[in-house]
């Protein structure tokens, strides 16, 4: 695996998560599940943002400064994972907000 690449694609995939999570809690279709992180959206989505995509930074900064070790390549492939997971997610609400899932 090419750490680099995962380690793009996890902050890409950091993004994602949390532009559709402003648009589908705005919206009132869905809530942040984590409690800190609703409490930020409360408080305005550029705060939301900032602290998102701040913890993304430190996380892609820490695995790849650590890149040549494996537990960098574990950390990254488990991130993914949970990511997919939070992209699946997003997709399965949105098509449930649209009607496609009843």
């Amino acid at each position: 695996m090419n750490l680099s690449r995962s380690i793009c694609l996890l902050f890409v995939l950091n993004l994602i998560d949390a532009v559709v999570t402003i648009m589908w809690v705005r919206n009132g279709w869905a809530t942040e599940g984590n409690f800190l992180m609703a409490t930020v959206l409360d408080i305005g989505e550029l705060p939301f943002l900032a602290i998102k995509l701040g913890m993304g930074a430190v996380t892609v900064t820490v695995l790849y400064l650590g890149s040549q070790y494996r537990l960098a390549r574990i950390g990254a492939t488990t991130a993914l994972v949970a990511y997919f997971g939070a992209i699946a997610s997003h997709i399965l609400t949105g098509f449930a907000v649209y009607g496609y899932l009843s």
